[in-house]
């Protein structure tokens, strides 16, 4: 599958986290299933689940991040608030 620019993924992995990812998934194949993974397997299966998972996971990072700040937002008024006497002149 080709993307084009436009509907490139947003989601990239360094080749420090790529190859730690690969190394882990090498290792956790061999320890569970007793089975050796080869390089070209292991990549396929992080670019599968980094294409299938990566796209939901990120965007849900995304809203909690969003929800996060507009939490945090709302405690501005809350912690900040100074009274304004001013509207309110004392005859």
């Amino acid at each position: 599958m080709t993307l084009d620019k436009k509907n490139a993924m947003r989601i990239r992995l360094s080749d420090e986290r790529k190859d730690d990812i690969l190394r882990r998934l090498t290792a956790m194949y061999a320890q569970d299933f007793d089975e050796e993974l080869s390089s070209f397997r292991a990549e396929r299966i992080l670019a599968f689940f980094v294409r299938t998972l990566g796209p939901p996971v990120y965007n849900q990072a995304i809203q909690d991040a969003r929800q996060f700040m507009v939490e945090r937002l709302d405690d501005l008024d809350a912690t900040f608030y100074e009274p304004d006497d001013s509207a309110h002149p004392v005859p």
